[in-house]
């Protein structure tokens, strides 16, 4: 069951002309041995892709009680990644493998594939690309229909880049981005790649209900309204409002 809390803290931001806060409003039940590699909110489901070989899968997950209504088993020689859904279909990486899946986002069958160069890591969409992270600093933007590569842009945080992207959930023209072996969750804008902020998010890993082989954080979903983050290995996920 869902456990209703209200937590604020104030953030520190790179950019001292804004002043951030941020509410935890409930916390949900989590698999604790889902390797989250993405996370999202579509049309009241929630969807989620898991990693680790032998692990790997996509899953629609019962928010309020954390169980799995229905799943898709990646091969055991996959390393799933970050997905995203556009349209009626679902979309998601692999790390190594160089191919994105495409399902049926109702069945959760496999229906179509394509493949990239490099690693996959995060992705999401501005409603017409896919959008792609790969542990670099660079974000690709993909055509859905035929798949090739439009553009990348480079996220850089006053001239410096930002490495280690990983989950991605695009926001009304804005980025979210979990930076990997940390806590903080990077946002930016969209057509440039300039970081608007930083947001430290430790603090949900001092809340969760147990901490026994835990990893970082990892999972942005938005329902509109509130965003469900959660992380690798995670017990919970927290429903949280930015204050910006």
């Amino acid at each position: 069951m869902a456990i209703p809390w209200i937590y604020t803290r104030f953030l520190e931001n790179n950019n001292s002309s804004e002043n951030i806060s941020y509410e935890v409003v409930e916390v949900f039940p989590h698999d604790p041995e889902a390797f989250t590699q993405g996370l999202v909110f579509h049309e009241g489901n929630l969807y989620e892709g898991t990693g680790l070989y032998g692990m790997s899968s996509l899953r629609r997950v019962d928010l309020e009680t954390g169980s799995v209504l229905a799943s898709y088993k990646l091969s055991n020689q996959v390393f799933g990644e970050g997905i995203t859904v556009l349209g009626d279909r679902i979309y998601q990486l692999t790390w190594k493998a160089g191919i994105c899946y495409i399902y049926n986002k109702t069945s959760l069958e496999v229906i179509d594939s394509f493949t990239y160069e490099g690693e996959g890591w995060g992705l999401t969409h501005n409603g017409e690309n896919l959008i792609m992270s790969n542990g670099s600093n660079i974000l690709t933007f993909f055509d859905p229909v035929n798949f090739s590569e439009v553009f990348t842009i480079k996220v850089t945080d006053e001239g410096v880049p930002v490495d280690m992207l990983n989950e991605l959930e695009y926001v009304d023209g804005v980025i979210y981005a979990n930076v990997w072996l940390t806590d903080n969750i990077v946002y930016l804008d969209t057509n440039t790649g300039n970081v608007l902020g930083w947001l430290d998010m430790s603090d949900l890993k001092q809340q969760l209900d147990y901490r026994n082989a835990i990893d970082v954080l990892n999972g942005i979903a938005y329902d509109g309204s509130y965003f469900y983050l959660t992380g690798k290995l995670w017990p919970n996920i927290f429903k949280v409002k930015f204050n910006r």
